[in-house]
C-alpha cells in the first residue's frame, strides 16, 4: 500500500503501469544507443561518415509507438535511428549499420542516414531534406490502394516544412484523402538557422490551413500528448478521413549532426531544455505512482546496457560488405530486389 507521501505526490494518468514502463525502457534504450553510438563516432573513431542524434526527442518516438499499430508505417528523415529501433530494427542491426558492416539494417551501405526495416514497416531514414514528404504520401496511396485500414506515419523537421514538396505533397494528400500522417519534429533549429528566421509563419502547424487539413500541435517533450495526438489522427486515417498535420514542439540536445559547434544558441538555452527531460518526466511518473521501484529501474537500465553492449559486439564481430556487393542494390534488378531486409 502507498504511504502518505506516495499519495500525495502522485500524478494522474490515464495511461497504464505497463506503458509507462515500455515508454521508459524504450526512452532509456534509444538515449543509450546513441550516446554509445556517439562515443564510437568521436573517441574511437568506429564509426564515419555524417550521424545525427535523437537525444531530447525520445518522447515524440515513443508517443508514435504506442499509438500506432505494427502494420503502420514509418518514414522519417536522416535523425533516423530512434524512429528505427522503437519500429523493432533489431538494435544489433542498427549498429553494424553504423559501422558499415555487412549485417546492418541496409547492408552497411547506407549508413546513419539511411536505415531500414522493411519486415517491420519502417521504410527509411532519407538524406534529401523533405524527400520523404512525396514518398511517405505514395506509401498512404499505396495502402489505400490496397484496401487496408493502415497508415503512414511520415516525419519531418522544421527546415524540411519549407521545401516545396510539402505544399505538393499535401495537395494531392487532402484531394485524395490519403491516410497519412505528418509529423513535424520541430526541434527549432534548421542546421543552424532558428525557425523565426525561416519564415513569417513560425507555427508550423498552420501550414494545414491552406489545405484545409487538420492541424494541431503538442508539446512532444511528453510521451501522453504526443500519443494522444497521434491517436486522433489515426483513428481519422483510418476512418477515411484523410491525413492529419501535427507539429511536435521538441528540442535536440546535441547539435544538427555530430560536427556541429552549436554556435547559434547558448548553453542556457540547451540547459532549459534539458530540465524537461522527457526520459525524466517519465521516470517521475512511475516513482509517483509507484508503477516500479528502484530495483525494478535498476533492471531495467541493466538489460538496456547489456542490449547496447551487445550491439556493438555484433557490429564489431559482423564482416565487411563483400566486393561483390558494391553495384547491387543500385538499380531495381530481377535478380538483386532494390528493397531486401
Amino acid at each position: 500500500m502507498a504511504n502518505e507521501t506516495q499519495i500525495l505526490n502522485q500524478v494522474s494518468t490515464k495511461f497504464s503501469k505497463e506503458t509507462y514502463l515500455y515508454w521508459y525502457e524504450l526512452m532509456h534504450l534509444i538515449r543509450q544507443f546513441e550516446l554509445m553510438s556517439e562515443e564510437k563516432y568521436k573517441m574511437e573513431g568506429k564509426i564515419r561518415g555524417f550521424f545525427h542524434s535523437y537525444n531530447g526527442q525520445e518522447a515524440i518516438a515513443a508517443g508514435c509507438i504506442t499509438a500506432t499499430r505494427p502494420e503502420d508505417g514509418f518514414i522519417t528523415a536522416y535523425r533516423d535511428h530512434a524512429l528505427a529501433i522503437a519500429k523493432g530494427v533489431s538494435v544489433n542491426s542498427c549498429m553494424a549499420e553504423l559501422y558499415g558492416k555487412a549485417t546492418g539494417c541496409s547492408k552497411g551501405k547506407g549508413g546513419s542516414m539511411h536505415f531500414f526495416g522493411k519486415s517491420v514497416n519502417f521504410w527509411g531514414g532519407h538524406g534529401i531534406v523533405g524527400a520523404q514528404i512525396g514518398t511517405g504520401a505514395g506509401l498512404a496511396f499505396a495502402e489505400q490502394y490496397k484496401g487496408t485500414d493502415n497508415v503512414i506515419l511520415c516525419f519531418f523537421g522544421d527546415g524540411a516544412a519549407r521545401q516545396g514538396i510539402l505544399h505538393e505533397t499535401f495537395n494531392l494528400a487532402m484531394l485524395w484523402k490519403l491516410p497519412v500522417i505528418f509529423i513535424c519534429e520541430n526541434n527549432n533549429y534548421a542546421m543552424g538557422t532558428s525557425v523565426e528566421r525561416t519564415s513569417n509563419v513560425i507555427d508550423i502547424y498552420k501550414l494545414a490551413d491552406g489545405y484545409e487539413m487538420p492541424g494541431d500541435a503538442v508539446d512532444g517533450m511528453s510521451p501522453e500528448p504526443v500519443h494522444e495526438a497521434v491517436s486522433r489522427a489515426v483513428k481519422r486515417a483510418r476512418e477515411k478521413g484523410g491525413p492529419t498535420l501535427i507539429e511536435m514542439k521538441t528540442y535536440r540536445y546535441k547539435g544538427h549532426s555530430i560536427s556541429d559547434p552549436q554556435k547559434y544558441r547558448s548553453k542556457e538555452e540547451v540547459d532549459e531544455y534539458k530540465n524537461q527531460d522527457p526520459i525524466q518526466k517519465v521516470l517521475k511518473t512511475i516513482y509517483a505512482n509507484n508503477f516500479a521501484s528502484e530495483q525494478d529501474i535498476t533492471n531495467i537500465n541493466e538489460r538496456v546496457d547489456s542490449i547496447v553492449a551487445e550491439s556493438v559486439k555484433f557490429a564489431e564481430e559482423s564482416p565487411w560488405p563483400d566486393d561483390s556487393e558494391v553495384l547491387k542494390d543500385v538499380y531495381a534488378d530481377k535478380n538483386y530486389p532494390f528493397i531486401t531486409d
